[in-house]
């Protein structure tokens, strides 16, 4: 059984300080038997980062359309996982107001760390929360799961801008806020499967002192480094933009 001490070493393990900013990817699963279950994770999430941020993503990209345009930030749920579902709800947690890949947060100025998703029309824009992960040289942890589901990777691809990442068309979303007010968010979606590839980062990542490996509970974790990760594969796409796609991969094959 894994208790918010025992965590809270694991965490000390990892590099981790009390005033960081982390995003986290995660796998309940992984973790194994955790005191209090998933309530009892989160909450040492939030105690042992008392002097700094928390947030998860909270995508709903695959329920939120052109056939189903509205977003609730009370009521759509996220399809992240069981951790970010729980967390989003968790008193003094916030969301942010993009339609398609919002983030939740806790802690540190996380009012202003959300505000102004809902702006812009990419998931993530470079002003938005997930540029802010870079601005504030977060760590995002790979909690039981690989670096494959590194959003923010898209949104270096967004601010090159990689060519294709975009589609040409806006979708026409509605979000309705915290206090039921709506707004019209037209927004534009990610086009092409290059998540697929994110992998062949790893050592790259290691080798530019971006991203360190450790446990926490049963779960291995990646920790990566947002603006070393950011600055690595930025350097990269300016040498070759379409690194990330099929037609850039499978020639190298």
């Amino acid at each position: 059984m894994h208790t918010r001490q025992s965590l809270f070493h694991d965490l000390q393990e990892l590099g981790l300080r009390s005033s960081d900013t982390v995003l986290i990817h995660s796998s309940m699963k992984s973790l194994g038997k955790i005191e209090n279950g998933a309530e009892g994770f989160l909450q040492s999430l939030t105690a042992y980062f008392a002097d700094g941020l928390v947030a998860f993503p909270t995508l709903s990209w695959d329920l939120v359309n052109g056939r189903q345009p509205v977003f609730s930030v009370r009521d759509t749920p996220c399809t992240t996982g069981l951790l970010p579902e729980l967390f989003r709800k968790m008193p003094g947690v916030k969301r942010s107001l993009h339609p398609t890949h919002s983030i939740a947060a806790w802690g540190k100025d996380a009012e202003d760390f959300l505000s102004g998703h809902e702006k812009f029309d990419s998931p993530c824009h470079r002003n938005s929360p997930w540029g802010k992960l870079y601005d504030r040289q977060a760590k995002i942890l790979f909690v039981g799961t690989t670096i494959s589901c590194n959003t923010f990777l898209h949104g270096v691809e967004e601010w090159l801008p990689v060519p294709g990442m975009l589609t040409e068309y806006a979708e026409d979303l509605v979000v309705f806020d915290y206090d039921g007010n709506r707004i019209e968010v037209p927004s534009r979606r990610h086009d092409g499967d290059h998540s697929q590839y994110y992998k062949v980062m790893l050592e790259q990542f290691r080798e530019c002192g971006a991203l360190s490996e450790g446990r926490l509970g049963d779960a291995r974790v990646f920790v990566l480094d947002a603006k070393k990760s950011g600055d690595c594969t930025f350097g990269l796409l300016q040498k070759n933009p379409l690194f990330f796609t099929d037609e850039f991969q499978k020639r190298g094959e």
